[in-house]
């Protein structure tokens, strides 16, 4: 009886040289595609505000993976800090207000806005003291008011605190990990707390607001995923893939609530009921398809303008409707 060729000795050879070719040219793919992985270098104002949230959720699903993209993430004290890295030529991709991008053009620093990450300012307080005799914004008239940074989110609402309020007040700049340990120790008599800070100070009960500013304010686009005009024009398929994995990863988050829950509670050390909060009054008003309307961004520089910022570069000259995300599946 004849045998079968695949069984012969020189068959098995050769299946088995051509699983070896086939392994090492899958090997060669991994690599190219590693190599060919654009860095884009990220710029974030704090660790516990949710952007951070957001893109750490992007990593660990290996949504940049999948678009080609190696990330670098930097986190600084603030929103006006983390811009200067765009105007250093240090970071590619930020998030912060509309405003600081129209202050930064006419000074040569040329960057756009991409796409919205929110347009509320939901879980930030004016918050002092429990026990503070400070009853009203009225109160902080002379008074020291604890922000992250000049130029950032916090800076621009105790702007608009002291414009409002028609009160006088130091803004005292203390950085994102400064704001609770300098108002609990009374270096500053109150100060602009974003979330999830502001939910755990007050599920502790150590602190109490005075001001709802996701109430308060008007919607506006407060929190706007921002790229220089370098990389726009120069690498786009990179924006628009770091802007795929950022909103594969907000769907992600708004479709899973225990792993976004967990998630929110691991890297920022919170219990979870705080990290439930973040969760929904952060994290569920995020926008879902990043869409820039021009309503959004003009009432970001009236805000800004109202809060005493001059020489606002006009809101056209500010954003691109170019990039559209297409959220990347994990």
């Amino acid at each position: 009886m004849p045998k079968n060729p695949s069984s012969t000795p020189a068959a098995r050879r050769a299946k088995r040289c051509a699983g070896m070719a086939c392994a090492a040219l899958a090997l060669s793919v991994a690599g190219a595609a590693a190599q060919a992985a654009e860095t884009v270098r990220f710029a974030l104002p704090t660790q516990s505000w949710w952007p951070t949230t957001v893109v750490e959720a992007a990593e660990r699903l290996k949504l940049f993976d999948k678009e080609g993209i190696k990330p670098e993430v930097t986190i600084y004290k603030g929103g006006g800090p983390a811009f200067e890295a765009i105007a250093a030529k240090a970071a590619d991709i930020t998030i912060n207000p509309v405003y600081l991008v129209a202050l930064g053009i006419p000074k040569g620093i040329q960057s756009k806005v991409v796409a919205t990450g929110s347009v509320v300012f939901s879980g930030w307080h004016l918050m002092v003291l429990k026990d503070s005799p400070i009853k009203a914004p009225s109160d902080l008239d002379g008074k020291k008011v604890g922000i992250t940074a000049n130029g950032s989110g916090t800076d621009f609402l105790a702007l608009w605190t002291a414009n409002t309020h028609k009160v006088s007040f130091s803004r005292i700049p203390v950085g994102g990990g400064g704001l609770t340990p300098n108002l609990l120790t009374k270096n500053v008599d109150a100060a602009v707390v974003y979330s999830p800070v502001s939910f755990e100070l007050m599920t502790k009960g150590t602190g109490r607001s005075l001001i709802n500013f996701g109430q308060a304010v008007e919607p506006n686009l407060n929190a706007a995923w921002i790229a220089t005009d370098e990389m726009i024009g120069s690498r786009p398929q990179a924006v628009q893939g770091a802007l795929n994995a950022i909103y594969g990863a907000v769907e992600y988050l708004q479709n899973n609530r225990d792993y976004a829950v967990r998630l929110i509670a691991e890297i920022n050390g919170l219990p979870a009921e705080v990290a439930t909060m973040e969760y929904e009054e952060s994290i569920m008003t995020v926008s879902k398809d990043g869409a820039v309307s021009a309503d959004s961004v003009q009432n970001n520089l009236d805000y800004g303008a109202m809060g005493g910022l001059t020489g606002l570069a006009p809101a056209a000259d500010t954003f691109t409707t170019r990039f559209k995300p297409v959220p990347t599946r994990p």
